[in-house]
């Protein structure tokens, strides 16, 4: 690890990056920059509602199969045309967390109530299940927890969460209706963010306290949804071996178990480059080109993999698999998953022993 480098890079390039922390095995090993300053977490506070969603399942005060109606104003439910009601009947409380409805816009832009929006969309299949971002999922599971509170949810976070978390700086948005925001608007310090890795992290404990449950923690933290990104859970998204907290611009916390490191960092660049990721990821992680050649030589063999698994593999294909199967590279590629190190979009079929020996044994 080489974090002065990766400094280095932040302050060479004038990345407009606020501050960093790493965690090794749940210690401070390096920080840069204002670490406590509230700072725009955007969509990471999703993160943060996914945690009261557990607090509140840890309780048994929500099913996560049954309808979100289930859960929202009643008078808003009746007051539904029976095409909106019959529609919203199909949408899960887990869908809402995983973003799996197709068709919500992305957010309630302008409208005067953001719930009377939200029921009011039109989604044209309600039984098709696939991945597709949108705020007004988090924010129905926002509303949807107040009502089973009976209470603001927002006080409810800063009781339950903040508060034992020694959360003591932040802010929250909300509704034009009042309702607690769980989609964006939340404020919090670097360190603030990273505390949330380190619950995750921990399996639902911090500083010894428990705040939520490992069995919910486990499902947050898995892969509940597919998308090209490698998989998505209850409000995180994987990353690698493990799975990390995001915003819109660049605020981030990267969760490694099997490294031992949480990883934040909160920056606002409003573009799609990659920059400050891969100097992460080389500074921090250790991933140069020789791991980016692994991860193309990967992919190269999991076609050939795939096309002899579906009887179109020529000889020369097998050939070429079984020579990889009892080489180094296989044994470095193999040692890289091991590490979680590898891209969590990346299939990994050749790197189960059992899966390539059977294979090439019985193709």
């Amino acid at each position: 690890m080489d974090f002065d480098r990766f400094v280095k890079d932040i302050t060479d390039n004038n990345w407009n990056v606020f501050g960093v922390e790493v965690y090794q095995n749940g210690e401070l090993k390096h920080s840069y920059g204002d670490t406590t300053g509230l700072h725009e977490i955007y969509s990471a506070t999703k993160t943060v509602l996914s945690v009261a969603v557990g607090i509140v399942y840890d309780e048994g005060l929500i099913d996560l199969e049954r309808p979100i109606l289930d859960y929202l104003p009643e008078d808003k439910c009746r007051a539904l045309p029976q095409k909106q009601y019959d529609c919203f009947k199909k949408i899960s409380v887990r869908r809402l967390l995983t973003m799996a409805v197709k068709g919500f816009p992305f957010r309630p832009d302008g409208a005067p109530n953001w719930l009377d929006f939200s029921l009011a969309c039109e989604i044209e299949d309600p039984d098709r299940i696939e991945f597709d971002y949108s705020n007004i999922s988090p924010f129905l599971i926002g509303v949807a927890l107040t009502e089973i509170l009976g209470s603001d949810l927002g006080e409810f976070i800063e009781k339950r969460i903040f508060a034992p978390m020694d959360i003591t700086s932040f802010k929250y948005g909300r509704a034009p209706e009042g309702y607690f925001y769980g989609a964006s608007h939340m404020l919090l310090s670097v360190h603030d963010m990273s505390k949330f890795g380190l619950l995750l992290y921990n399996k639902g404990v911090y500083n010894g306290k428990r705040i939520v449950s490992e069995e919910y923690v486990s499902l947050a933290t898995s892969t509940q949804q597919m998308n090209k990104e490698g998989g998505y859970g209850f409000y995180t998204w994987r990353y690698r071996g493990g799975f990390s907290i995001v915003g819109k611009w660049k605020q981030k916390c990267y969760v490694l178990p099997q490294k031992g490191l949480v990883i934040t960092y909160l920056a606002h660049i409003e573009d799609d480059s990659h920059d400050l990721l891969e100097s992460m990821e080389k500074n921090i992680l250790g991933i140069g080109q020789k791991e980016k050649n692994a991860f193309k030589r990967i992919e190269e063999m999991e076609v050939l993999f795939d096309k002899i698994s579906a009887g179109e593999g020529t000889p020369e294909d097998k050939t070429k698999l079984e020579a990889y199967y009892t080489s180094e590279d296989w044994k470095y590629d193999f040692g890289l998953d091991e590490a979680g190190l590898l891209p969590a979009n990346l299939k990994r079929g050749v790197l189960s022993e059992d899966g390539i020996y059977n294979l090439l044994e019985n193709s």
